[in-house]
């Protein structure tokens, strides 16, 4: 029997991992060809990482890159990448327990009466491996958790407010007995016996799972006439002590939060509808609807930075967040009750280094073919399927295969530029000359190599029955407008899922300082002495994490030595994209997130480096520079992006939008496969683990393997509807 030839186009996350699940089975050869096609030199998409060889190997990024513990099927599927490569013990980066450690320490910023204040929160660490978890929860099991925390912070505000001293009428009382005694002197629902509430509410939580239809609705009203109650006396006894305690005003806003979240999820009855019915919304209207606090809860630290961390504002406008409550829901909810380890985790060098370098040497060991240099054009179709994969030949190589790794301290790592020794001496000049970027959509290349040459670059078509089968999309949603306007013309699903899956520009900078951590002025320690992840702080950079477990990943030069890096990330605000022609935009962006980041420096990371900053300056001395440049030129050393390119957009799940992601076999063409963090899987937002499951999914469609994926029945309901 022939093989059947795979194309995947692109390198990112969730091709690779359906490259992965497609070559794991022993006689996987038998069956497949497998060839990827990349363009310029380097795997990973939104996730490769370069090294800077000018700049002691240092690792520069897309942005910020951390996993967190609740990433089941990611953990799974790298654990098996590493065991199976089974690099030398001594090895940098030998083994996956090498590759990754745990994290607890995140941090908050809220902005009170014009000042920033660090909100320090850390979490368990919860025995186990992500890789042995999962990502399935239950209806009850999720409130039951939020029931726990609701009796915690309650508990923890009736003693604060007895601290600072409450005016209220029923000190003497436990708060049980409080929510008792209001609701008796309001409606005769329950007995004035706080221990007997107690116990009832206990008794339905604990027997809810395996209760028929008539116990369910009866627990549900129980709990709903519990919540209702219990949020009237919340806001009456603390609402007005809020202002000046931020301690008591961090547990209100807790305590609101799974109030509000438990009331919303029983009135719109996701027991039987799933989360899925709450993207009809977004996550702040959602919140306002069932009742949360417009003044403190809301807008808070905790919801802004969930905002943050999946860049949920519409063409990167503060004012215009958009996030769909279900998927924000169910992410809050695996993230909490799903995580082991420690709630994040921590990769031991860039991430191409950590996750691609290791997936590309497994690969190629099992025989997959990789051509590099390979931009795809166009895809055609006709008949139902695709016909024609047209593709540009960006260089000429000198010898058939490239070599894309350099080796950092033993670790094989991608550079940050390509390795023109191994390209034709003639186009490296050139690429050199005019500074070519290869892997940008605005790239003048093609016109700068017709006028040198006087002929265009290489054209090549990959045709159906020839040099592919089946092809494996893996390019993200933000390119098919460029890439497959005929297959958008001719699949009505496809081209809905183009124009309503929205994708947002993000900027990024990394400054490594001569100074250490403990000398940046940081004032908000974790007891354990871990370095903070931080989100919700000023635009335009909202994020912020310490990154110095990397240092010794790079290998600076003699008379350099960083004793600090910090990585920030946000979205960036660009509403309309110029054509390709427009060779300078790319430029444009990247001095505006440039001068963002120097701005930044300057006049707000004083708010968290109070040693190196105030309100109108910043110490640019204490910059690492080669060059020991003065004053604000030592900027011109750090590194800074803007992530404008179609691909490198990262995916939203703005309100309403999953109901247009689609399966990876979804689409009219029976040999496509579209595969990202853009289609349907149990998670449907812009991360890793959705780009994992996708990839998944794909191998599962096309050779059954693997079987089930974990979580991916996220969205469905939890019990059918009558």
């Amino acid at each position: 029997m022939a093989k059947e030839k795979i194309a995947i186009l692109g390198s990112g996350v969730a091709a690779m991992t359906s490259a992965c699940y497609l070559t794991e089975q022993d006689n996987w050869q038998d069956k497949y060809d497998i060839t990827v096609y990349q363009m310029g030199w380097r795997l990973g998409g939104k996730g490769a990482s370069g090294r800077n060889a000018e700049y002691g190997q240092r690792i520069e990024e897309h942005g910020l890159h951390v996993w967190f513990g609740a990433y089941v099927n990611s953990f799974k599927t790298l654990e098996k990448v590493y065991a199976d490569l089974d690099r030398p013990a001594g090895d940098p980066l030998a083994t996956f327990d090498e590759a990754f450690k745990p994290h607890d320490y995140i941090v908050l910023q809220e902005k009170i009466k014009n000042e920033w204040k660090s909100w320090g929160i850390e979490f368990p660490r919860i025995p186990g491996n992500p890789a042995d978890g999962s990502l399935d929860i239950s209806f009850w099991g999720l409130l039951r958790l939020i029931y726990y925390w609701i009796i915690e912070f309650t508990k923890q505000l009736r003693s604060h407010s007895a601290a600072a001293n409450a005016d209220t009428s029923h000190e003497d009382e436990t708060w049980f007995q409080h929510i008792v005694h209001t609701v008796k002197h309001d409606v005769d629902k329950v007995k004035s016996d706080a221990q007997l509430f107690t116990s009832l509410v206990h008794e339905f939580m604990q027997t809810a799972e395996s209760a028929d239809d008539a116990e369910h609705e009866k627990h549900h009203r129980a709990l709903h006439s519990w919540i209702n109650w219990l949020k009237k006396w919340l806001d009456k006894e603390f609402i007005h002590l809020l202002d000046g305690n931020d301690e008591l005003r961090r547990l209100y806003i807790s305590a609101d939060l799974a109030i509000t979240c438990t009331k919303g999820m029983l009135e719109d009855k996701v027991y039987s509808r799933g989360f899925g019915y709450l993207n009809q919304w977004d996550l702040m209207e959602w919140l306002t609807i069932n009742g949360a606090n417009t003044t403190f809860t809301v807008d808070s630290a905790p919801i802004r930075g969930f905002y943050d961390l999946v860049f949920g504002y519409e063409n990167g406008d503060y004012q215009k967040p958009n996030l769909e409550a279900g998927v924000a829901l169910l992410a809050m909810s695996r993230i909490a009750l799903c995580y082991h380890g420690g709630v994040m985790w921590k990769m031991q060098a860039g991430m191409g280094d950590t996750i691609f370098s290791p997936i590309y040497q497994l690969l190629e060991r099992r025989g997959v073919k990789f051509e590099y240099f390979h931009k795809v054009d166009e895809l055609k179709c006709d008949d139902g399927q695709v016909t024609e994969i047209k593709l540009t030949q960006q260089v000429a190589l000198k010898s058939k295969a490239y070599q894309p790794f350099v080796y950092v301290k033993g670790l094989p790592c991608w550079p940050s530029q390509p390795l023109l020794d191994q390209v034709d001496n003639e186009q490296a000049a050139l690429i050199k000359k005019h500074d070519i970027n290869l892997e940008s959509f605005w790239t003048d290349w093609p016109s700068v190599y017709e006028e040198h040459f006087k002929k265009p670059l290489p054209q090549v078509t990959l045709e159906v029955g020839q040099q592919f089968d089946k092809v494996i999309f893996g390019i993200s949603v933000a390119s098919l407008p460029h890439l497959c306007p005929q297959l958008l013309e001719n699949d009505e699903k496809l081209k809905k899922c183009s124009e309503e899956l929205k994708a947002v520009a993000t900027q990024a900078f990394q400054v490594w300082t001569d100074v250490g951590f403990d000398q940046l002025g940081w004032e908000t320690p974790s007891s354990n002495g871990e370095e903070p992840i931080l989100s919700a702080f000023v635009e335009p950079y909202d994020t912020w994490a310490a990154m110095n477990q990397l240092l010794c990943r790079e290998d600076w030069q003699d008379g350099l030595d960083p004793k600090n890096v910090a990585y920030f990330c946000s979205v960036q605000p660009i509403a309309d994209y110029p054509s390709k022609e427009h060779h300078d935009f790319p430029k444009e962006t990247t001095a505006v997130a440039k001068s963002n980041a120097q701005n930044f420096l300057k006049h707000d990371v004083h708010w968290l480096w109070t040693k190196l900053a105030t309100a109108d300056s910043f110490q640019w001395e204490t910059l690492t520079d080669p060059e020991n440049q003065q004053g604000i030129a030592r900027f011109d050393s750090q590194y800074w992006r803007s992530n404008v390119d179609p691909s490198e957009r990262y995916v939203m799940s703005v309100k309403n939008s999953s109901q247009y992601r689609l399966d990876t076999n979804a689409t009219a063409f029976n040999n496509l496969y579209i595969t990202g963090d853009w289609i349907n899987t149990g998670v449907n937002a812009g991360c890793v683990e959705a780009a994992v499951m996708a990839g998944m999914s794909t191998s599962r469609a096309i050779c059954g393997y693997p079987e089930s994926i974990n979580g991916e029945n996220g969205f469905a309901p939890f019990k059918k509807s009558h």
